[in-house]
């Protein structure tokens, strides 16, 4: 096994091992790195206690990271390289962070700390790979399993709980039985887990390829987070244009959709109302105003997770927004784009091509061709820079006060009349031609 160290870890590693210490790569850049992936961080672990380390490091820049816990940051060419001392872990009462360490001189004991076998590998370019528990045969076929115990694992650090679901979702493999039993036997646990450190591990989770399968195995876990979730279960929805209650087509469009958090998040939600909207006629059935529902709901569950502002808005109007009618109509466009800008417009269409591929297939199919005819309308209006908002209106409000408008909610109220004429096309945006239409709604203004 040979892992391309690149040259800042591999300077580290020099310079502890000629200094008389043990010294490998660790941990998540190991598992990429054999898997086949770039590594976005390479962490280190050393038999050199933080002083130490920091001595072999003198002149260079250095950030006390964690002294407690036996770990520093070095920066290296603008990049930080944590540095961590292999150490034992004492009790974690917190169910997160242990309450002390110990530090050891032995690689065994630091890697039989960690979470899973795929991630407890280290890699030395001299020494080669080391894999005491077999991280290695995990990856090859394909399994999530703790290092050791598992609920010792989960019990001393309840996010793993969500690590493990993440990890299943992002590379796609499953989960071992004992580690399988362990996470639903702990979920209880995650109530201790700050709701960010949730957070973070819910994107990623649902960010991967396998998301719709791993919450759907794992939902009394998910529940723990987002208990809404589970009147979706079963629902049937009683409409020929659907083939699946409610959370089935969830979970699919889950699926569907680019893998992108705040997509994904939006697909999580765009549905979870509608069991508080179902009304039958005709032996069929409706859920009117379940998308006003989906998107309170979606807005207090991410309140309660402490989403940031722009992604709790943007989940928030992608749910609210996703059952709306959007016509290829060149006009009707431009209203959408005035409405959500061209960013947010884009994901409300592959929110609703998501929401279609898990609908019947005749349906589905009739809507996506509508939605496939509105994607070259889009792009025209963007490449001609066509008007659509008032920051592209050829006219501004200096502009109607040099022309005689007097200063006051007057000018806006003119500035939004000019922008809906102009999107409706019954005037051109032009700076002159859009002055004289001033002139004439100055004068009716006069008159009235």
């Amino acid at each position: 096994m040979n892992i391309e160290v690149p040259g800042e870890a591999r300077y580290i590693i020099d310079t502890l091992e000629a200094a008389g210490f043990d010294a490998y790569v660790v941990g998540g850049c190991v598992r990429d790195s054999v898997m086949g992936a770039q590594p976005g961080d390479w962490d280190i672990c050393t038999s050199a206690v933080p002083q130490q380390t920091m001595r072999c490091f003198e002149g260079h820049h250095i950030i006390k990271t964690g002294l407690k816990h036996g770990t520093i940051t070095l920066m290296l060419s603008h990049k930080p390289f944590e540095i961590t001392t292999y150490r034992t872990d004492g009790t974690y009462s917190d169910n997160r962070h242990p309450d002390s360490v110990t530090f050891s001189s032995n690689l065994k004991e630091d890697l039989q700390r960690r979470d899973f076998t795929i991630n407890a590998m280290a890699y030395s370019p001299k020494r080669g790979l080391a894999d005491f528990f077999d991280g290695m045969g995990d990856i090859q076929k394909k399994v999530i399993r703790c290092v050791g115990d598992a609920d010792k694992r989960l019990r001393e650090d309840a996010l793993r709980i969500m690590r493990a679901l993440r990890f299943a979702s992002a590379l796609g493999f499953f989960i071992d039985k004992d580690t399988s039993d362990s996470l639903v036997r702990n979920k209880g646990l995650l109530s201790n887990i700050s709701v960010e450190r949730i957070a973070v591990e819910l994107n990623k989770l649902l960010s991967g390829a396998n998301a719709g399968t791993i919450i759907t195995d794992y939902l009394p876990v998910v529940a723990e987070i987002i208990p809404e979730l589970i009147q979706t279960v079963g629902f049937n929805q009683n409409n020929p244009y659907h083939c699946y209650d409610v959370f089935e087509h969830t979970m699919v469009s889950i699926d569907s959709a680019p893998q992108d958090a705040a997509l994904r998040l939006a697909m999580l939600f765009h549905d979870i109302g509608k069991p508080l909207c179902y009304s039958e006629k005709d032996a069929t059935g409706h859920f009117y105003g379940h998308s006003q529902v989906s998107a309170d709901i979606a807005k207090e569950t991410l309140s309660r997770l402490k989403y940031d502002n722009e992604t709790s808005n943007t989940v928030t109007s992608l749910v609210l927004y996703h059952d709306s009618e959007i016509k290829p109509e060149r006009k009707l466009i431009k209203r959408w784009l005035n409405k959500l800008r061209e960013k947010r417009f884009r994901q409300l269409l592959q929110v609703k091509r998501a929401d279609a591929m898990a609908q019947s297939e005749e349906h589905g199919r009739q809507k996506i061709a509508a939605l496939d005819e509105i994607i070259p309308i889009l792009d025209e209006i963007i490449e001609q820079q066509q008007c659509f908002s008032l920051k592209d209106l050829a006219v501004d409000g200096s502009d109607l006060i040099a022309a005689g408008v007097p200063e006051g909610a007057q000018v806006g109220r003119i500035l939004t009349q000019l922008l809906d004429m102009v999107i409706d096309e019954t005037a051109e945006n032009d700076k002159a031609k859009l002055l004289e239409i001033v002139k004439v709604i100055s004068g009716y203004l006069a008159l009235t």
